[in-house]
């Protein structure tokens, strides 16, 4: 049997950054949505394990018969670790060939999650986002940020994003790092003075924070804005500020089963009335398969709920292996 069929293959940041640009990863969480929908995808929802030092320990497999592939993914969220400069969301990714239980490659979970989760707010923004889109806000600088930032210039042309997060330093530090970063975009990336400023007039706006509670006004979200909501996947937290929910005319997720399970950007406005179970339409697959319509006018303003599925490190894992083994990129474990 060949050895890239049994041996393990590790790849590293530097690796996939190599063999993937942020479109790709926009179209696999397309197809990664779409299988979910259509039920040609297994992925129980995550387990979740509670720590210390609010911490928690996510657990997320998946298995796609036409694939020939599954995975399982390890995720660990502890807010703290930005205070010491360490990530906030370390992971690892497992790929397992479907014909014959190997792990063939051991992914850097924590790179791999942030490409997926940005490109879950690409391809909403890309499905959803009206097409002539000039400004862009997003609330948060921890580790998902920068990938969400890109992701949202990937999905349309801006001319100017604004950055807030509530330590200013960090802020303006991540603005000029992402400037020069993302400078191929060419958008202007500058700080914000505070949330409300940050989505004055913005066409899409990010909230990507471990908040537990609203972190921008809903009132003051202009008319044709998509709103990505990111950051909150515990019942108990809600960055999403509940008044912008009866102005939504659509408020859509990436997993509604999930999403209902989980969020507290759902679950505690439905709990006060405020919305209903029935407001939430449905999944991003069910947009890109025509059961459910997107924006039908540049005036609505649509809600999008990204909690994250397993069918995303999944695909793209896949994706990535292919393009990594193509390209003769990564170290095979013994070798």
């Amino acid at each position: 049997m060949d050895k890239e069929r049994t041996g393990m293959l590790l790849l590293s940041k530097e690796d996939i950054k190599c063999v993937i640009t942020m479109k790709d990863m926009i179209e696999a969480d397309k197809q990664a949505f779409k299988m979910v929908v259509d039920g040609t995808v297994d992925t129980p929802l995550r387990t979740v394990i509670n720590g210390k030092y609010d911490g928690a320990f996510l657990f997320m497999p998946a298995y796609a018969p036409e694939l020939d592939a599954a995975a399982m993914k390890v995720i660990n969220i502890f807010p703290h670790n930005i205070d010491n400069n360490l990530m906030t969301s370390p992971a690892q990714t497992m790929l397992i060939d479907g014909k014959t239980g190997y792990v063939i490659a051991m992914l850097d979970g924590t790179y791999v999650t942030q490409l997926r989760t940005g490109a879950s707010s690409g391809a909403a923004f890309d499905l959803l986002g009206k097409k002539e889109c000039k400004k862009g806000a997003m609330i948060g600088t921890g580790g998902q940020a920068a990938a969400q930032l890109e992701a949202m210039l990937a999905a349309r042309k801006l001319e100017k994003v604004k950055i807030f997060d509530l330590n200013e330093e960090r802020c303006k530090a991540f603005a000029e790092e992402m400037q020069k970063e993302l400078a191929k975009y060419g958008a202007t990336i500058i700080p914000a003075k505070d949330s409300d400023d940050c989505i004055e007039d913005a066409d899409l706006i990010i909230t990507v924070t471990p908040s537990a509670k609203p972190v921008f006004d809903g009132t003051k979200v202009k008319a044709g804005a998509t709103i990505s909501c990111v950051g909150t996947y515990e019942p108990h937290k809600h960055e999403l500020d509940p008044a912008v929910l009866p102005r939504a005319s659509k408020i859509i997720c990436d997993s509604k089963e999930a999403a209902l399970s989980e969020t507290g950007d759902l679950l505690i406005p439905i709990a006060d009335g405020i919305i209903t179970e029935e407001d939430v339409l449905g999944s991003l697959g069910d947009v890109i398969n025509g059961k459910i319509k997107g924006r039908e006018n540049d005036e609505e303003i649509i809600v999008y709920e990204t909690v994250g599925v397993a069918a995303q490190d999944l695909v793209a894992a896949k994706v990535i292996y292919d393009k990594a083994v193509e390209a003769g990129k990564g170290l095979r474990w013994g070798e």
